[in-house]
């Protein structure tokens, strides 16, 4: 079963306060009047989503970055996010080039870590990202029409954070 085809069969549900739940990159809840919020977690685990001995400063950059582009892709102005976090050991000179990493993209978008969460376990990042756009301007993937220009702007691998 596909990402789509668990999220339709398990997590699927009449939203009641959003204006746009599971199965798109964000959710859209209620903001300030005028504007909604977009919301969207994504998980990296080690083996899965990144290999054993990643470097932890590109490491955490990755973590908020994945996050960052789930934003820009509705068209949302990033605010704040959490970071819940599994370390199979606590170690300083991890933690801080994780940090390091994680900061530099967060103070280039102005993002504010806000809270999270801290566990032992296997090397899982878990990251929730809020941010805010005008109500009505989302932009959807049901939005897509056939014929539309798809634009992608990268950096360089080498040098993600330049």
């Amino acid at each position: 079963m596909g990402e789509f085809e668990l999220i339709r069969a398990y997590f699927s549900r009449p939203v009641k306060r959003a204006r746009l739940g599971a199965g798109d990159d964000c959710a859209l809840l209620a903001a300030r009047a005028g504007y909604d919020w977009a919301v969207s977690t994504d998980m990296l685990v080690e083996g899965r989503h990144f290999l054993h001995g990643t470097d932890p400063w590109r490491l955490g950059w990755k973590c908020l970055a994945v996050n960052l582009s789930d934003l820009a892709a509705m068209g949302a102005q990033p605010v704040a996010f959490t970071l819940a976090l599994a370390l199979p050991e606590a170690r300083a000179s991890w933690l801080e080039a994780f940090a390091a990493g994680l900061y530099t993209i967060a103070d280039r978008f102005e993002c504010e870590l806000v809270g999270g969460d801290t566990t032992r376990g296997p090397l899982t990042v878990s990251i929730t990202v809020m941010g805010e756009l005008p109500s009505g301007v989302a932009i959807r993937r049901d939005g897509a029409r056939a014929g539309d220009d798809l634009w992608v702007w990268a950096r360089s691998a080498a040098r993600p954070w330049a």
